[in-house]
């Protein structure tokens, strides 16, 4: 099993940063990822709505052979992750308790910044998680729903986008934090601009990283990394509904190394 791919999936694109970090800190890890096109976005869909997807792509998943799931989106990390823990036989990690820990351990003065989508906010997600692990913190959330397109559109380092996030970020700032949260897995394409408008006593955690080392993490305790070197690991990528758009923009997140995807049929 330990030559089995890693699955990773996200109501679309975003999830590609997750991904990308995992291939960077295991080169030798064979993946598959899913990106849930047809039905993105997550973050205005219910719970349940959000679990019957999440279990729909990881029986799918599961059908290829995985090894271990990642839910490489905020939204099914919030609302599915328990559920998809206690259905699968095999690891499954999300986004936010990585992050949250991450950001526990970058701040001096207990001060914790989150942004992300509308949804993930609305959630309290990150707050949640952060409060649990030391309570005395205190979080102070911004939604920032325009650095999505901003990213999808190439836009990383643009007088729009660093005029959105001066806007965005001002009151963030106004509360003192040492520590910010890129609460988004789209959000790692903008961290020049954010890292700007915030200063250099602001510490940005990419949760995309910190979801990467705990996959390491995990596969290494249980003895299920893959048992050598490849010269070049497979990476297979699916999506539920336009795979040209998805390779167009992909490569944004990704690379060169995103040649093509193929469309999944999720209810066999």
């Amino acid at each position: 099993m330990n030559q089995n791919p890693i699955g990773i999936f996200d109501s679309g694109i975003g999830g590609l940063t997750v991904l990308r970090e995992i291939t960077r800190l295991l080169p030798g890890e064979n993946t598959i990822y899913l990106g849930d096109t047809a039905r993105v976005p997550y973050g205005n869909k219910s719970r349940e709505t959000v679990e019957r997807y999440s279990l729909e792509i990881a029986h799918f998943l599961l059908r290829h052979g995985i090894k271990m799931l990642v839910a490489a989106c905020n939204t099914a990390s919030a609302y599915a992750l328990d559920r998809l823990k206690k259905e699968l036989a095999i690891p499954v990690i999300g986004v936010i308790e990585p992050g949250a820990k991450a950001a526990l351990r970058a701040t001096r003065t207990r001060r914790v910044g989150v942004i992300g989508t509308e949804g993930t906010i609305r959630s309290n997600a990150y707050s949640s998680a952060i409060k649990a692990l030391d309570p005395d913190v205190s979080t102070f959330t911004k939604a920032c729903p325009l650095f999505v397109p901003l990213a999808e559109e190439g836009w990383t380092d643009d007088d729009v986008t660093l005029s959105v996030a001066e806007r965005y970020l001002g009151e963030l700032k106004g509360h003192g934090i040492d520590t910010l949260v890129l609460g988004c897995t789209h959000y790692p394409l903008l961290k020049g601009v954010l890292a700007k408008v915030m200063g250099a006593g602001v510490t940005l955690i990419d949760s995309a990283e910190s979801t990467a080392e705990e996959v390491k993490r995990v596969l290494t305790e249980r003895d299920m990394l893959h048992p050598g070197a490849q010269a070049r690991a497979e990476h297979r990528f699916f999506v539920t509904d336009s795979p040209e758009r998805f390779v167009t923009v992909g490569r944004r997140f990704f690379g060169e190394r995103l040649d093509g995807a193929e469309l999944a049929r999720l209810a066999e």
